[in-house]
């Protein structure tokens, strides 16, 4: 049996019931990144809520994400008191432009000298009971998945409306 020094802490994980989000968390467990979209005015909402940050309505319609996008801006944590997180140090924390229209903070799993702003980055999954985590990771070198990386988010949004 090993020593409790051995042992690896595990990562804080949301608790249920969860009104807000337990639907976002279910869908991960199928390794499906979700987002919401208002019935009545059409605005992303993002992270989940049981109303529309737009129009307040809440008839909101749940979508899968492709799961890609690109960092907006990003940091790197170094020191942290919760020990899971300190047995990771150091790690990367981004937000990350999803090609849907949405913006989410996340991990990045890659050394940290190798992510930059406006790196195209796809979502990969760590596994827990009854639900996973999205961790994105870089895509390869030239990979646009469809967007260029260097088109802005606004521009997706203006031409959403038009």
């Amino acid at each position: 049996m090993p020593e409790s020094r051995d042992v690896l802490p595990e990562r804080p994980l949301p608790q249920f019931p969860e009104p807000d989000t337990e639907a976002f968390w279910a869908a991960t467990a199928g390794h499906r990144l979700t987002y919401q979209v208002c019935g009545n005015c059409g605005q992303i909402v993002f992270y989940p809520r049981r109303h529309c940050t737009g129009c307040t309505g809440g008839d909101l319609e749940q979508r899968d994400s492709a799961g890609r996008g690109t960092v907006y801006s990003f940091t790197v944590i170094r020191q942290h008191r919760q020990p899971f997180f300190r047995a990771r140090v150091p790690y990367v924390v981004g937000l990350i432009d999803l090609d849907e229209g949405f913006r989410m903070l996340a991990e990045i799993d890659a050394p940290p000298d190798a992510v930059r702003v406006n790196q195209r980055v796809a979502v990969g999954w760590e596994d827990h009971t009854g639900l996973s985590v999205p961790v994105f990771r870089p895509e390869p070198a030239g990979h646009t998945g469809g967007r260029s990386a260097q088109q802005p988010l606004q521009q997706l949004v203006d031409g959403i409306g038009a």
